[in-house]
């Protein structure tokens, strides 16, 4: 395919030197409430001269141009919240509002607008700006969105997980121009314009972090640090060829290490954008922090607190905290959101007197950007005639998102439609398909499209990792081993969703992170745990991915289609425009993690 190019276009963003410093280093649907923003607040010193600075954040972009759709694309309103009266809101019947959000050429509009109220700006992303992205900006290598990026004035990206879905070379080259994975023909892209931060991204060959560590940023006199990392989890989350060579060091322990280092420089302020996160409870409202929990907390715990801010992601929640005098913040995902934290700084004592947070939708009732409209644009027409293809047809939503569905279990009608293509693609008794590997829902009507028909695009979204299905053997018992290492250690089960004729029920215990999992049954029989089974998940669940090291051991193993090849394909045998396929009905899983 033939790649169209643009020279990325710098955006000034007021007086300021952007500095950064290599370092050797030490071994879903978000609910507007009426809580209050997150302000912290220390009383300046009368005569004190300050200085005002806004720090505007976004995480989890991966790529989403065009503004997303079905549960990805939206923020809930509540009565109470002026968005709820808006132009584009849609009652529901639970007494809130669906308001449409993100969208590249809107958040530049936003960021525009808040940059023109303090110039004194700078715009940070923590993670995941690229990979896991739709056919418009992945087909194309996520050049388009470092472009787009480069149009918007991002000064800085924290790495994520994602960021290294094609490994470390290709990542290098969207900074620094070069071949794409051997293909030559990319001299027009200049690359990003913004820097790229991975205080603990190690390269093994070195003992050097791979990018900068740390940037710093001068405003009016005010020096302000800002220091980036992704989770030290990447390796379990990330395809194992992806991040060979690397380590990842313990996120609290590098950014503790580096203050002694930012404070000898004279700064006034210390900013962690750190690509991990936590969610509200269920229910919490965008610009609040209901019930906070998550992987990110026990890593607060441990920050040295002259760290006064952390962007964080990852998650894909919203929510922005104060925790021990802390901001902690994060904007949802796919720029539904924009954080806008404003700074008050006493630059003569290096001092925060003044802190505040809050998370701002990109909405549709302001002018798109013209130039991020017509970069977009342009690609959107390079790949509408792959895109634009009908495979299949689906008589409602069928959403992937179990928070958004409420579905107490963490079973969810799209998970159980994905498994089935699974299973039916491979003749295996039973298929079991990670969460984090579907991205989007299917939204039954679009506007200009047959009813209810459902594109490549569409299918490409929702499954844009092109993953191989692999179909091992599995013991009973190791079966029932997997289904309890949904749980283990981590501080969110993360639920396999399964095809039809499998069933089980789980007792979920949250305060220590475990469950009893029980009937299994598969045709309504008994699962025989001494029995052989075959079994059907994608590669990155047979390589041990998300910490399913039992999958490591299945054998007899056979490489099948990819998981967005067996999706397409069974959409096309199992409906039709005069016969649209209706949501599974679910009942595969019993369970409560999701409430």
């Amino acid at each position: 395919m033939n790649r169209v190019h643009f020279v990325p276009l710098a955006l000034s963003l007021g007086a300021g030197i952007l500095t950064c410093a290599p370092a050797r280093l030490p071994s879903a649907l978000l609910y507007a409430g009426t809580s209050p923003t997150a302000v912290a607040t220390v009383v300046p010193p009368a005569a004190s001269p300050f200085v005002h600075v806004q720090i505007l954040a976004i995480n989890d972009f991966h790529g989403h141009l065009q503004p997303p759709t079905g549960s990805n694309g939206v923020v809930l309103a509540a009565p109470a919240d002026p968005l709820a009266s808006s132009r584009d809101a849609r009652p529901t019947e639970a007494g809130v509002s669906l308001v449409p959000a993100g969208g590249a050429a809107y958040l530049m509009a936003h960021i525009s607008r808040l940059r023109a109220e303090n110039p004194a700006t700078v715009v940070i992303s923590a993670g995941d700006l690229t990979g896991a992205s739709p056919p418009i900006s992945n087909l194309f290598l996520d050049e388009p969105s470092v472009l787009v990026m480069n149009r918007l004035g991002l000064d800085l990206e924290a790495v994520g997980n994602h960021d290294f879905d094609r490994g470390l070379p290709e990542l290098m080259r969207l900074q620094k121009p070069g071949c794409s994975l051997g293909d030559c023909d990319s001299g027009s892209f200049a690359g990003a314009s913004f820097e790229y931060l991975a205080a603990n991204v190690i390269d093994d060959s070195t003992g050097r972090s791979v990018f900068p560590p740390y940037a710093i940023r001068d405003l009016g006199g005010a020096r302000i640090a800002f220091i980036g990392e992704t989770l030290a989890q990447t390796p379990s989350v990330t395809g194992a060829g992806a991040v060979t060579g690397l380590s990842f060091a313990d996120e609290a322990a590098t950014a503790n290490a580096l203050v002694p280092e930012l404070q000898k420089q004279g700064v006034s302020a210390i900013v962690l954008a750190l690509h991990q996160g936590g969610m509200q409870s269920v229910g919490g409202p965008y610009d609040g922090c209901q019930g906070f929990s998550g992987d990110i907390v026990p890593i607060l715990d441990k920050l040295s607190p002259a760290i006064e801010v952390v962007v964080s992601g990852h998650t894909h929640q919203a929510y922005d905290c104060v925790l021990a005098g802390r901001i902690v913040t994060s904007a949802a995902s796919y720029g539904r959101l924009l954080t806008k934290i404003d700074l008050t700084i006493d630059p003569s004592v290096h001092r925060v007197v003044e802190k505040h947070a809050r998370n701002v939708p990109v909405t549709h009732d302001v002018t798109q950007d013209a130039e991020v409209a017509r970069i977009v644009q342009v690609y959107e027409d390079k790949v509408r005639p792959i895109t634009g293809r009908v495979v299949g047809y689906v008589k409602k939503t069928v959403t992937g998102n179990a928070r958004a569905a409420r579905i107490a279990s963490c079973e969810t009608p799209l998970g159980d439609l994905i498994a089935d293509a699974m299973r039916a693609a491979t003749g295996a008794q039973i298929a079991f398909m990670n969460p984090g590997g579907i991205r989007a829902d299917f939204v039954a009507t679009h506007e200009g499209r047959p009813d209810f028909a459902v594109t490549y695009g569409d299918a490409f979204e929702v499954q844009p990792f092109g993953d191989p299905l692999i179909t091992m053997t599995l013991r009973g018992a190791q079966i029932l081993a997997l289904l309890e290492g949904q749980f283990g250690s981590r501080q969110e089960p993360r639920i396999l969703q399964v095809s039809t004729g499998f069933s089980y029920l789980y007792a979920y215990d949250r305060a220590h992170q475990r469950a009893v999992v029980s009937e299994l049954r598969l045709n309504g029989r008994p699962i025989d745990l001494a029995k052989a089974y075959r079994v059907t998940v994608p590669a990155f669940l047979a390589a041990g991915g998300d910490s399913f090291a039992i999958l490591k051991i299945g054998d007899e193993r056979k490489k099948g289609p990819t998981d967005l090849d067996a999706l397409v394909s069974y959409l096309g045998k199992v409906s039709s425009a005069a016969a649209p396929l209706d949501v599974p009905p679910g009942r595969r899983i019993e369970g409560d993690a999701c409430k």
